[in-house]
């Protein structure tokens, strides 16, 4: 979707928005796949909502991208704008054990801030790729840990009323790899309170968790991790790996052979490719083991 109308073009800037024409979000996603539309990106936060309400006016639909690392974006035109938090001054704020932290920082970075101030708890994070604001709304968690756990109050951009509200963590409704916000609702920054450790001790686990991946994942392949959540009791990947789909190609998209949990974009993949790999291992383990398994990868089909 392109921005048109010249009144709203005049009024971005006003904003502290900035405008990218014609961007393929492929550029903006970890699966490096994606269709065509307009970015904008917010460098003003308080800005946000006289933004949606001014999309709203022109009747512009819109989807937040954060760090991209969890989605799987459609081919082609796109029917709707891309919003994006600048994430240049995504400072963190301590205050004892407890630290408030931008949506839009890097969720390895602030594991790393947090560690040098003998702040742990979230090792087992460190190598989950993206920004913290997509770690909240899908309860990241590696390692025997979720982010959940450590948060104490988010900020918020609720949509639908168009304000910024604080919430405390009894209504974010973590629970595995959900939380109970809506699609629209945007994460603006929040407040974790983590156990205090020695330094040394938080390195020595985040080394243990960076070999533990570098010998299971493809880290060097384009990829948006786990695919599937795992079903109660169950392990999406091990039933994959059972079924000897490692390696299995559709166009230009791979079950990897490191993990079979994880589909790569090895061959310059279409979401389309993508998308028929994924419904492919959903019929195989149906047929197999019986269980319907729901994507962990976030999907915006065009």
């Amino acid at each position: 979707m392109r921005i048109e109308n010249p009144q709203l073009l005049a009024a971005l800037p006003e904003l502290g928005v900035e405008h990218c024409r014609d961007e393929q979000l492929a550029g903006w996603t970890s699966l490096a796949v994606g269709g065509t539309t307009d970015v904008l990106v917010i460098h003003q936060l308080q800005h946000l909502p006289d933004l949606v309400a001014l999309l709203g006016r022109e009747g512009a639909p819109w989807r937040f991208v954060g760090g991209g690392t969890n989605l799987l974006v459609g081919d082609g035109e796109l029917p709707w704008l891309a919003l994006h938090l600048a994430s240049k001054n995504a400072r963190l704020e301590f205050a004892g054990n407890q630290v408030r932290v931008p949506a839009a920082a890097d969720l390895g970075r602030t594991v790393m801030e947090c560690a040098k101030r003998n702040l742990g708890g979230m090792e087992g994070l460190i190598g989950v790729p993206g920004s913290v604001g997509g770690a909240l709304r899908m309860n990241a968690g590696a390692y025997g840990i979720e982010i959940g756990q450590f948060v104490r109050r988010l900020d918020l951009f609720r949509a639908a009323t168009r304000t910024i509200e604080t919430v405390p963590a009894s209504e974010a409704g973590f629970r595995y790899r959900h939380t109970a916000f809506a699609p629209s609702d945007v994460m603006v920054a929040v407040e974790l309170e983590l156990p205090a450790k020695p330094y040394e001790e938080i390195l020595a686990t985040i080394k243990m968790c960076n070999e533990k991946r570098r010998a299971s994942q493809p880290l060097n392949e384009k990829s948006a991790g786990c695919i599937f959540k795992n079903p109660p009791g169950a392990s999406a990947g091990k039933m994959i790996d059972e079924l000897a789909l490692k390696g299995h190609r559709v166009g230009g998209a791979i079950v990897s052979e490191r993990h079979a949990n994880f589909f790569v974009n090895r061959f310059q993949a279409t979401a389309d490719d993508l998308l028929r790999l994924i419904d492919y291992v959903k019929e195989r383990i149906r047929q197999a083991f019986g269980y319907e398994l729901e994507e962990e990868v976030i999907i915006w089909k065009n």
